[in-house]
């Protein structure tokens, strides 16, 4: 099925029912959640998907694992997507949080295969039977790190949320701490407390992830110079020691 309304097609019975869909250049699903799990995957173009617990921006032949009933934002970068939406009770092992993952040569060709199904296709014959592997191949996914946690109370959240939507590499810690009338190291303590990690090593690892989408438009050193990095080299570095792969790997010309 393509660029059909899960809506149309969510009372029939199957426990896969997989969707593709064509997006215009910077369209945004606002927030809004499903009854089914879904496997979000982005034949093409980035996606930023965001829910109220972190942000998971999703690069090029990735995919994200979204739970049932999770309410979230999708903001597309040139995207056509191939998604599955999944009956919970068939899928008891489908983590708790969204989850980036990679999208391996089978799995795509399954995903192509299985969007141009009906929506009741036969379960007894081949389409039965791509369905069926499709979950076991989803499965065996090992998460990726493509994501920021956000603060759970609503000031750190709103500030990270500015943040990744503008990163500064001139924002200090004493400048947030000031935003949230609280001491540097009083506020420096309750970020950590509510991330897992200081505001310095956080606001790092959200510069990265702002740049998997500039990648798309430009160069390797574009991105450095915006973002803030002395060198493309330095960039580079950070880039790989995060996400195990080179800013170059993520650029529209590979």
């Amino acid at each position: 099925m393509k660029n059909i309304a899960l809506d149309a097609v969510d009372h029939v019975d199957r426990a896969v029912l997989p969707i593709g869909t064509d997006y215009p250049p910077g369209h945004v699903l606002d927030w809004h959640e499903h009854r089914r799990a879904q496997f979000l995957y982005g034949a093409t173009g980035v996606m930023v998907v965001d829910t109220a617990e972190g942000t998971w921006t999703v690069p090029p032949e990735r995919a994200v694992l979204i739970p049932a009933a999770t309410q979230h934002r999708v903001r597309m970068v040139g995207v056509s997507t191939r998604s599955l939406y999944v009956e919970p009770d068939a899928v008891p092992w489908w983590p708790a949080t969204c989850t980036v993952v990679d999208v391996p040569a089978l799995l795509r060709e399954l995903l192509l295969s299985a969007v141009e199904f009906e929506a009741d296709y036969s379960l007894s014959g081949r389409e039965g039977c791509i369905a069926t592997l499709l979950l076991h191949e989803i499965a065996a996914r090992t998460p990726l790190p493509f994501h920021v946690a956000l603060p759970s109370s609503a000031d750190l959240a709103a500030l990270c949320r500015g943040y990744l939507a503008a990163p500064d590499v001139g924002v200090t810690n004493a400048a947030w701490a000031g935003r949230t009338a609280m001491s540097e190291r009083a506020f420096t303590r309750r970020f950590r407390s509510e991330t897992g990690e200081s505001p310095a090593v956080w606001r790092g690892r959200a510069r990265l992830l702002a740049a998997v989408p500039l990648l798309r438009t430009a160069s390797v050193s574009d991105v450095a110079g915006r973002l803030g990095y002395a060198s493309p080299a330095a960039f580079t570095a950070a880039f790989t020691r995060a996400f195990g792969l080179p800013p170059s790997r993520f650029t529209a010309a590979h």
